[in-house]
């Protein structure tokens, strides 16, 4: 007697190494998706190949050279988060904490970039002690949301003056501090247009919106005779040796020089916002793509904020500020990307883009400046989550947001932030909403201030 088999399909069992590094089948997705995922992130973030170096020109870094360790950090610190957390979210000098880096530190303190360059190597290394240990929890779950929130708010607050300033709509004025540019000038006019087209592009949602805005701009600048104009091949491309092109700058980094200043306050503020811009990029990216856990929480967080610490040392080493996780690797998700592979993607991509160093010598800082101020438009968009009917709320969050572009500096922002939120909840009788990391930074800082700290 025999019995009838069933024509059931086998069971397919994806193998090969990408599967096997990235867990594509698991996460539901496949090697096409992850790397057009990837080529879309690249192309939305690309921009800080010529922003990071228009602005640490101007801490007298050569441009051909930041490029270059813009291109080599954002490759390096995004392999390891493809590779090592599995995460499709890519890493650079972040926006913000590179113009901290340019004016507050090297312009305001009049210090080396070789001396702030040894802070964010150190601060990298703090943020490496406090990942592998409890204190990172500690701070993230002992630092109020208000405060969280208003952080970002004031960088970008902080990003777009500085964005005005080097288009020439804002300059200094001795009476009254700052003050209307020369509209008429051309360097102003072609900010203007790099806002309208730019501006006009994000609006419409074109993926690389900022990036092709960068070039448009550019070529409008050199009509108006702001940028010079190209001579031939080599002003866009040249085989460039990453080894030569930064040597002006790699492992030139001063930090025994860093210590000597006694840079407290410097390295508290690239610690402490590199740890929450990562925090609220990994959790807002990750919530996108469907990778948080019942609990809303982040697998692999550890790992995720291990390849933060070790892009930033890296970076620094390399001659550029703290490295970061980018909110817009979001684009990419946006597009199925859920693994590694497609930070893998963006990492392979950046290193390719070193061959364009010469283009940013056409690039002036008028077709920059409108991505800048955009970027800060962005960043403004959570100042609606902070409760303004709650005057304690309301108080330190202003606080925090005003003092960074006033004071030209993220760390005065930080500082000012948490002594209002911890002083006032405290004369209010709302002292239970203040804890251990309130009152402790807020002792340090106002012992910072009596020390003569600027």
């Amino acid at each position: 007697m025999s019995t009838a088999r069933k024509n059931t399909p086998p069971v397919v069992k994806p193998d090969g190494l990408l599967e096997r590094i990235f867990h594509l089948s698991e996460l539901g997705t496949n090697v096409r998706t992850e790397i057009l995922a990837g080529v879309t992130t690249f192309v939305t973030m690309a921009y800080i190949l010529f922003v990071n170096p228009n602005i640490l020109k101007d801490a007298g870094m050569p441009v051909n050279a930041t490029f270059a360790a813009t291109a080599i950090a954002a490759a390096v610190a995004t392999l390891i988060m493809g590779l090592y957390a599995n995460y499709p979210i890519a890493m650079a000098p972040g926006m913000g904490l590179n113009a901290f880096f340019t004016y507050a530190v090297v312009i305001g303190m009049k210090l080396p970039w070789q001396t702030a360059l040894g802070a964010v190597f150190i601060s990298g290394f703090v943020f490496f002690l406090m990942t592998v240990t409890k204190v990172r929890e500690w701070i993230i779950e002992g630092v109020p949301q208000v405060l969280r929130i208003s952080i970002g708010v004031g960088i970008g607050l902080f990003i777009a003056f500085i964005g005005l300033k080097d288009g020439g709509i804002v300059v200094a004025n001795q009476a009254t501090f700052v003050a209307l540019g020369d509209m008429k000038s051309a360097g102003a006019l072609v900010t203007v247009f790099g806002l309208i087209v730019t501006g006009f592009l994000m609006a419409k949602r074109v993926k690389g919106g900022m990036l092709i805005g960068i070039f448009v701009t550019t070529i409008f600048s050199m009509i108006m005779g702001v940028s010079p104009l190209p001579t031939g091949i080599s002003s866009f491309v040249s085989p460039t040796n990453p080894v030569t092109a930064i040597a002006p700058i790699a492992f030139h980094l001063d930090i025994m020089g860093a210590f000597s200043y006694g840079l407290i306050s410097i390295l508290f503020a690239f610690t402490f916002v590199d740890l929450f811009d990562n925090i609220g990029t990994l959790l807002g990216v990750s919530r996108k793509a469907g990778l948080l856990d019942e609990k809303g929480n982040l697998p692999r967080a550890g790992k995720a904020l291990m390849a933060d610490s070790i892009g930033t040392m890296f970076g620094a080493a390399m001659g550029t500020p703290t490295v970061t996780s980018y909110i817009e690797s979001a684009s990419g998700v946006s597009e199925g990307g859920k693994s590694g592979l497609t930070a893998v993607t963006v990492a392979a991509l950046f290193a390719i883009s070193i061959i364009f160093a010469p283009l940013v010598g056409l690039i002036p800082g008028q077709a920059t400046a409108p991505v800048l101020i955009l970027v800060g438009v962005l960043m403004m968009s959570e100042v609606t989550q902070i409760n303004f009917e709650d005057f304690t709320d309301a108080f330190p969050a202003f606080m925090t947001i005003v003092m960074m572009p006033l004071t030209f500096s993220i760390a005065q922002g930080l500082a000012f932030g948490f002594m209002s939120f911890t002083i006032i909840k405290l004369v209010t009788g709302k002292h239970k909403e203040n804890n251990a990391v309130t009152y402790t930074l807020t002792i340090l800082f106002i012992i910072h201030f009596i020390l003569g700290g600027g």
